[in-house]
């Protein structure tokens, strides 16, 4: 049978459909196929035995494995599967092509898309407007949508009027970006969307895409996600904004947080003259996936059991021992240090009792679809946690594994499809897995990402198709093995330790020669997410200028991970990278803003430090006034700042006392007096507020006026408590760059706090 010609191919994958195509000559039993993808273009040879074609191949990109080829044809039709290495068999089917002209040239290749401010994008080149139309809010601005023909990439350009224009345009990216749209995007992460107000009061148009949109096939070129569409739009508002505000180029600026630093990174790293600074927030190393929040999960479980965590955050807090370890067991005081060495903040601990395992459920089907095994391996070989003998042990996992069967009585479709279900267990189900037993998606084994009363949910790296075929009335099994075994793969994911010693959270996993301690496994998870992210591996050869800003109470990107960037791009540049990157910590602030009384009590905002980042980053390209970076010493993975302006940043500096302590003891009624002197480092603003929160509740109810705005000031407030009880009193201190008390952008805030025990 004739397998010559031109034929249109789906492959049906875990990852979704994939459209690519085959051109095919044969000759004897030899078969010649260029196969024409998202990926780019690849010849390989095979075989041709009467109507089956077969071949091997290595697949290089979106994530490097073996497959395997077996069609069977049918006059004008292909059938057969394709064996894409981990991800298993997925279905083939194929039509013949009435008419195809095949690629002149193979140009697959292991290096990232490099691109120029002059190259044109073979995809990405034909831009269109749907849109164009000024609108009033939440300012004056003129609005701009439209895409690039023939693709799913949309954009959206919002230009200020020409009085207000200083040449400039603020670029921001973030992987769930669906929409090309200033958010919200459809995850809880405030400060990955745009400030339209703050733009265009900075002289700035904004950019934003949906980074390909349809075009974001998993199976398609990483770099089409995370720069290129990017990259095309912003090339191209540069042309509509020479056409509107005259001819100049503008100067542009990309930043973009947590999965959007590698985004941001990426684009630092695989273009040149598309934007001339970037500020990527709160970033993680390339190893990041899943270990980052695994451990987290492995000390949650293990010093919850106790009721262990109140005791931890007494010592961890103002006036306490210091000595979190000091009333725990072995294996209690053993899960904390492993958390604290990979990075984890001590103060991050202090939400614990409503901590979850945070962003894992948004990459917690990785590792059942990279490693299928593991389960399997964690729960019978040796080296596993999940087979350590003795089950009457303390904490022994198998005395907490479980199933539950139950049954679906209600689909509820929407962005993301969930499931109620007859009845839950009383077990903690957290991140455990909702087997499918019968009907279409039978076999499934799919990470619950969400529960809520018996409705449960799930993320978009999930099984979505396996997720739709589910119907009510289908058996389904709560299974927590998954849950459990994953806690440790982190031990298991140590990175080389010729090529990566500097990755110092998973150095604790390794013997005095670097050897890992621990059986490690086959694929390592988070190099291959952080390329699916940022396009390539992040190495730090950046072209522009780079801002980082990280903060210190961080547990999702973890402190000290900044600074290992920093080291890569010392790496790469030599002296100039005392001239190109620049790394801000910020006291007092985790990966997300603060939105609860609780966090407010204990954390601060840090969007005012990311506006004046955008702010100082354009200063320094287009003037030439480089930002001091923060002074910091990391210490067993820990990020240690100064507890004076000598540590840099640009955040207030407090010093606080009650009765001159930072711990007292005082009766009902007796009067408290407090002092603070606030400080902020040289020429980085003026303070405008202060408040103070006396029970530490988190709603500062008092505030001290400001004058006149100054560099540092010293003030004493008195105040008396009704009840007994422990306080931590709180003080929030807020500078400004110009000592605009009136502006909501760029304010700069710390908290200092201190316990208050009324007897």
């Amino acid at each position: 049978m004739n397998a010559d010609g031109s034929w249109k191919v789906t492959l049906s994958t875990k990852l979704g459909a994939q459209d690519i195509q085959f051109h095919i000559t044969t000759k004897g039993s030899h078969l010649d196929c260029l196969i024409e993808s998202p990926m780019g273009n690849m010849d390989v040879q095979g075989t041709v035995s009467g109507s089956t074609l077969s071949w091997d191949m290595k697949i290089t990109k979106p994530i490097p494995m073996k497959a395997r080829y077996e069609i069977e044809l049918d006059g004008d039709t292909m059938s057969g599967t394709a064996k894409l290495g981990f991800l298993g068999k997925a279905k083939l089917s194929g039509v013949r092509m009435a008419t195809a002209t095949p690629p002149t040239e193979q140009n697959t290749t292991d290096e990232p898309v490099f691109i120029t401010e002059t190259s044109v994008d073979p995809k990405y080149n034909n831009p269109y407007i749907e849109v164009d139309e000024w609108r009033q809010q939440p300012v004056p601005h003129r609005y701009v949508h439209g895409g690039f023909a023939d693709t799913g990439a949309r954009f959206s350009f919002y230009f200020p009027p020409k009085d207000g224009y200083q040449g400039r345009f603020f670029h921001n990216t973030y992987p769930l970006a669906l929409s090309s749209d200033i958010g919200p995007f459809p995850i809880p992460f405030a400060v990955a969307t745009g400030n339209l107000g703050f733009t265009i009061d900075s002289g700035a148009y904004y950019v934003q895409t949906n980074l390909g949109g349809s075009d974001r096939t998993p199976m398609a070129d990483p770099a089409i996600a995370a720069y290129r569409v990017n990259a095309a739009a912003a090339k191209y508002s540069r042309v509509l904004a020479a056409e509107m505000y005259g001819d100049h180029r503008p100067w542009g600026y990309l930043f973009g947080g947590s999965g959007g630093s590698y985004q941001v990174i990426g684009s630092a790293e695989n273009t040149e003259g598309v934007w001339d600074g970037f500020v990527p927030f709160v970033m993680a190393v390339p190893n990041a996936i899943p270990s980052m929040f695994t451990v987290r999960m492995h000390a949650l479980r293990i010093l919850r059991k106790g009721n262990k965590f109140p005791g931890i955050m007494d010592a961890v807090n103002p006036g306490g021992s210091g000595d979190p370890h000091r009333h725990l067991n072995t294996e209690e005081s053993a899960a904390l240090r492993e958390a604290s060495l990979m990075g984890f903040p001590l103060r991050g601990w202090y939400n614990h009792d409503r901590m979850t395992s945070g962003y894992f459920s948004h990459v917690a089907p990785l590792v059942p679809m990279l490693d299928p095994e593991y389960n399997d391996d964690f729960w019978s070989k040796p080296g596993y946690l999940g087979s350590c003998p003795g089950t009457n042990t303390q904490g022994a996992l198998n005395q907490e594994r479980f199933q539950f069967d139950t049954t679906v009585t209600r689909c509820m479709d929407g962005f993301l499809k969930s499931l109620e279900l007859a009845a839950i267990p009383t077990q903690d189900f957290s991140d455990a897995h909702l087997v499918i037993l019968n009907g279409a998606s039978a076999g499934n084994s799919i990470p619950i990402a969400g529960i809520n009363g018996k409705i449960i949910e799930f993320q978009l790296a999930a099984d979505q198709m396996a997720i739709s075929n589910i119907q009510p009335g289908d058996r389904v099994r709560i299974d927590n093995a998954w849950a459990l075994a994953l806690q440790t793969y982190h031990r298991h994911q140590v990175p080389d330790f010729e090529t990566d010693a500097d990755m110092i959270g998973w150095n604790q996993f390794r013997d005095e020669a670097g050897n890992p301690i621990y059986p490690q496994r086959n694929i390592l998870i988070g190099p291959l997410s952080a390329a699916g992210t940022a396009g390539s591996i992040p190495n730090g050869n950046i072209k522009g200028k780079m801002l980082a800003v990280q903060t210190l109470m961080d547990i999702d990107a973890l402190p000290w991970q900044a600074d290992w960037y920093r080291k890569q791009v010392k790496q790469q540049l030599g002296d100039r990278a005392e001239t190109e990157f620049a790394l801000w910590y910020v006291d007092h602030a985790q990966h997300d803003n603060p939105t609860s009384d609780q966090a407010n009590a204990h954390t601060v905002s840090y969007e005012g430090v990311l506006q004046q980042a955008l702010r100082d980053l354009s200063n320094w390209v287009e003037n030439g006034v480089i930002p001091g970076s923060s002074h910091y010493d990391v210490v067993e993975s820990q990020v240690v700042i100064p507890n004076d302006v000598s540590r840099g940043g640009i955040q207030p500096v407090i010093q606080f006392s009650a009765n001159g302590q930072q711990s007292v003891t005082v009766a009902m009624g007796e009067e408290v007096t407090y002092s603070a002197t606030i400080e902020l480092p040289k020429d980085t603003g003026m303070l405008v507020s202060i408040e103070w929160d006396w029970e530490g509740v988190g709603t500062f109810p008092c505030r001290s006026e400001i004058d006149s705005p100054v560099e540092k000031m010293t003030l004493e407030k008195s105040h008396r408590f009704t009840q007994p009880g422990t306080y931590f009193s709180v003080i929030r201190a807020t500078s400004q760059r110009q000592g605009d008390k009136q502006t909501p952008y760029g304010r700069i805030q710390n908290i200092a706090r201190l316990r208050v025990t009324v007897q």
